[in-house]
């Protein structure tokens, strides 16, 4: 069982960077391709950064 929950928690943390990583790519192919700051490329893009930076905080433990 606890193999199962460690590779719970690994998925979990893999996927948040991943949400983050593609967040920030969003926001910097859009601001490069001529968007302003409420682009929807940026819009959606600063949202799955905050997803992905949120779940990673909140895997770690959040508030102590």
């Amino acid at each position: 069982m606890l193999g199962v929950q460690r590779a719970y928690i690994a998925s979990t943390r893999t996927l948040s960077a991943l949400l983050l990583i593609l967040g920030v790519a969003m926001v910097v192919t859009a601001l490069a391709r001529g968007g302003g700051a409420l682009a929807i490329g940026v819009v959606v893009g600063v949202l799955f950064a905050l997803l992905g930076a949120a779940r990673l905080w909140l895997a770690r433990g959040g508030p102590r």
